[in-house]
């Protein structure tokens, strides 16, 4: 038998760990190359990582919950024999955004030995072999797999020989968390109806069957895996759903402090980690200021009224953002403390803050300056539905230079944000609700919103801030006579 390690590989960006979220097979089972052997969970994505090795799995170096670094073990095959290269990848070409490439199987050697996945990788990639599947996002869409099954979760007491599974339709399902949903639930994404384009299985989908079927949506337990791990006073909550409620949990320790029993505690994941470090970094290093601004929208709302099929309110916003930004460019910069610089890009990648079921994202329009409004208005739908499936490329979550923040989709009025290091700036849209207003001496009834700008002190003062805002604001308030101008 030859014993094959494949080690957690780089996701991209550089990232260094990720967490094991859930091992999609168990010790013993019976494996094929490219199947899916566990979904970890990055700083920027869940992922599915695919085997890039065919036999029977010896051993899992992690526990579910547990962060792993990367180039560390994550899975031993055996196998009778070393594994003959897949197929050449088809010659049509393959469109590949920046994206990880996950290891895949060489050719075979002259003589049995424990080999890692890097190094069948590197040989792999001279020779120009290999299954040719990537992680894009959240791995290989199984639509697009080619010989390749996923083998039904079953209870583990249940594992073991099984028969054949039947043949069936492969699910259009891009997103990790609607499979998670079915699994938790006993339901099989394949016998789910979907309603997305092309019958792509959403959430929704799921949520219904589940009603329909009476299904549970509790987690099912996991596979046992012989690992130690770190012990907390508390027992750990099953991991949730999202739109679902957390099943109910052990009492756990008293809090000496309060006085109260703590009713839950679950380990911070690498996605909240991170965000937690940026904004940590972001109160403790940039002196920010804010200022606000009442506007009156009613243009605005009736402009983007006069044409239902046009450009929606947040992209003319995006439009009138992006001429401020060319008024008063230090704002689209960062301060570079090392070399004591301030820094302006020639160009804009505007971030877009979207609520997620994992958190607050706000992945960027790159090049948005070369963009007409319409083509804005297009970008930003087509951004916000890829970041709520979770499906944004990691150069889109990082690359951004100024972020806009329409936190009215969230029914507030205003909010004093944190600046999304290392940017040093960021524009908050409140929601528009009717107001009593003044206008040419009368009171009367209009569309108002509000406007408010952190800004970082070291790049400009108050009066370049408020310069900015104006510019903003007037758009806002005479849109005909702005984009005449644009």
């Amino acid at each position: 038998m030859t014993a094959q390690i494949f080690d957690l590989p780089d996701l991209g960006e550089g990232l260094t760990e990720a967490e094991v979220v859930r091992w999609l097979v168990a010790v013993g089972d019976t494996i094929t190359l490219d199947q899916p052997i566990a979904e970890v969970e990055t700083a920027k994505s869940i992922v599915e990582v695919p085997s890039p090795f065919a036999g029977t799995v010896a051993v899992l170096h992690g526990g579910e919950g547990e962060v792993m670094a990367v180039g560390r073990p994550l899975i031993t095959v055996e196998s009778g024999t070393d594994p003959s290269p897949a197929p050449p990848a088809p010659t049509a070409p393959v469109a590949t955004a920046p994206v990880a490439t996950a290891p895949v199987a060489a050719a075979p050697v002259a003589e049995p030995r424990v080999d890692t996945a890097g190094e069948r990788y590197r040989e792999e990639e001279r020779a120009g072999t290999g299954s040719g599947n990537v992680l894009i996002g959240y791995g290989t869409p199984e639509s697009q797999a080619t010989g390749r099954r996923r083998r039904p979760r079953s209870h583990p007491s249940a594992r073991g020989a099984r028969p054949p599974a039947p043949s069936r339709r492969v699910p259009l399902v891009t997103s990790p968390l609607v499979r998670q949903m079915a699994r938790e639930a006993g339901l099989r994404v394949s016998e789910i109806p979907g309603s997305g384009p092309g019958g792509l299985v959403t959430r929704r989908d799921v949520r219904s069957a589940i009603e329909a079927a009476g299904a549970t949506t509790a987690p099912a337990p996991s596979a046992p895996v012989a690992v130690p791990t770190r012990t907390t006073p508390v027992a750990a909550p099953p991991r949730e759903v999202p739109g679902t409620t957390p099943a109910p949990v052990e009492p756990g320790a008293l809090d000496t402090r309060t006085g109260l029993v703590e009713s839950r505690r679950a380990p911070m994941g690498a996605f909240r980690r991170t965000v937690a470090a940026s904004l940590s970094r972001s109160r403790r290093e940039i002196p920010e200021a804010t200022v606000w601004v009442d506007v009156d929208a009613t243009a605005l709302v009736e402009l983007r009224g006069s044409d239902p099929e046009g450009p929606g309110l947040l992209a003319y916003v995006a439009r009138f953002v992006l001429a401020g930004l060319r008024a008063h460019p230090e704002l689209n910069g960062l301060v570079d403390t090392e070399r004591e610089e301030l820094v302006q890009y020639d160009g804009v990648n505007l971030g877009l803050a979207v609520q997620t079921d994992r958190g607050l994202v706000a992945p960027a329009v790159m090049g948005a300056h070369r963009l007409t409004t319409a083509e804005l208005d297009t970008e930003i739908r087509e951004l916000t539905r890829l970041a709520r499936e979770g499906r944004v490329e990691p150069a889109r979550l990082t690359g951004g230079t100024f972020t806009l923040n329409n936190y009215g989709a969230l029914r507030v009025d205003g909010s004093a944000a944190i600046i999304n290091h290392p940017q040093v700036a960021i524009l908050g849209l409140g929601r528009i609700i009717d107001r009593p207003w003044v206008v040419d001496g009368e009171l009367t009834v209009r569309k108002i919103t509000q406007l408010s700008f952190a800004f970082d002190h070291r790049v400009c003062d108050g009066g370049a801030a408020a310069g900015f805002m104006r510019v903003v604001a007037d758009a806002m308030e005479n849109p005909a006579k702005a984009i005449a101008r644009l």
